[in-house]
């Protein structure tokens, strides 16, 4: 693919230690370089060296110059240069998911890469072409995961095709094909969820998860069958906005409610710490031990107690959108301070990079102007 170079400019930033928080042994608080959107970034995916967006963003803006990028773009995550890959939506693209040379995208679009497609398509990695790979969806998609040759689709719909199917679907990555088999529903619509060999996670504000009764928030389903796993059932006390798996195999949950939340579980549903924001935490990721936060809060409560509109009552550190925790749940000094109302919508992790990409609707981090999208490494 051909590349627009990213001309960087200067950043400077001043860390500013606080008593009783921990440092971070991970990623800078200034972004490295990337091209800059003029709309929301929903979604962000990895492809080795290639980060892929999605958004509702018209342009891609690289050195002040605007570059049409209907609500798909690309980039090189190494040196920060857009690429060509441009496969126009006509609408929002909320979630993105790779495998192998294939890049899903699902979200409000009805037309992509000039192809009729209902909310979900298939694109070629390298060129963008849209594959032949269809399918009629009554409802919105929002989140995707791919394992086990499976591409999983989560959201608020009824039906894939003719089939039913209550917010959550599977599909064949090879042949295309609707899954028969796995169908597990949920009874309001699933915001995030994230796949690994013997599970996926769901994340919502449901309370009944394949038919069993009293599983809130946070389960977890077979990926072949879609039964339920009741050996993961943490019940959550807020909503969950988001989902992430570390590679020891904790479970990060992101969560709304009376200001917001962050906390991490073991593979057996166990707590081992919960964090508590002055907004919802929208988004959550993890290299290494160290899980990366974000969201809509600007302060990061002392304690887990809260008050009036998510208020933390027992004191509070500036977290502006971001935040680092560590295996311990101990606050670290990363805090590169993003601004606007929405924030962060989407965190995205590299291991092999040692890389973390936000996403949102800022347009400012660590002082310098970042607009809509941030890379840490």
């Amino acid at each position: 693919m051909r590349v627009i170079p990213f001309v960087a400019a200067a950043v400077t930033v001043v860390a500013v230690l606080s008593g009783g928080i921990a440092s971070a042994a991970g990623i800078q608080r200034s972004p490295l370089r990337s091209p800059q959107f003029d709309g929301t970034v929903y979604t962000t995916a990895y492809l080795g060296e290639t980060v892929y967006v999605g958004g509702t963003f018209g342009n891609a803006i690289v050195n002040g110059r605007s570059i049409p990028r209907a609500r798909l773009a690309a980039f090189n995550a190494r040196t920060g240069a857009l690429l060509d890959w441009a496969p126009a939506a006509d609408d929002t693209v909320r979630a993105l998911a790779t495998d192998g040379n294939s890049v899903y995208a699902a979200g409000d679009f009805s037309r992509i890469a000039g192809a009729k497609r209902d909310s979900l398509a298939k694109l070629d990695a390298s060129t963008g072409a849209v594959d032949g790979f269809s399918h009629a969806i009554t409802g919105s998609p929002a989140t995707l995961g791919v394992g086990g040759g499976r591409l999983y689709v989560g959201g608020r719909f009824t039906q894939v095709d003719s089939a039913k199917r209550t917010n959550l679907a599977a599909f064949d990555t090879t042949t295309g094909a609707l899954d028969p088999r796995w169908a597990p529903a949920t009874d309001n619509a699933v915001e995030a969820l994230a796949v690994t060999t013997g599970r996926v996670y769901l994340g919502g504000d449901f309370h009944r998860t394949a038919n069993v009764a009293n599983t809130p928030r946070l389960t977890a389903v077979d990926p072949v069958t879609g039964a339920l796993d009741k050996g993961f059932l943490p019940r959550p006390p807020a909503p969950v906005l988001a989902i992430a798996v570390g590679s020891d195999g904790t479970v990060y949950a992101g969560m709304g409610g009376t200001g917001g939340r962050a906390a991490a579980y073991g593979p057996a549903g166990k707590q081992h710490w919960i964090r508590v924001f002055d907004g919802d935490v929208q988004a959550v990721t993890a290299l290494g031990s160290v899980a990366y936060i974000g969201g809509h809060f600007d302060r990061a409560c002392k304690t887990t107690k809260n008050g009036n509109q998510g208020a933390c009552t027992d004191g509070s550190l500036p977290r502006v959108k971001l935040a680092a925790v560590d295996g311990a749940g101990r606050l670290l000094d990363w805090a590169p301070q993003a601004n606007g109302v929405v924030g962060v919508r989407t965190l995205t992790p590299s291991e092999p990079l040692r890389q973390v990409v936000a996403g949102g609707e800022f347009t400012m981090v660590a002082g310098s102007s970042w607009k809509r999208i941030a890379v840490f490494g």
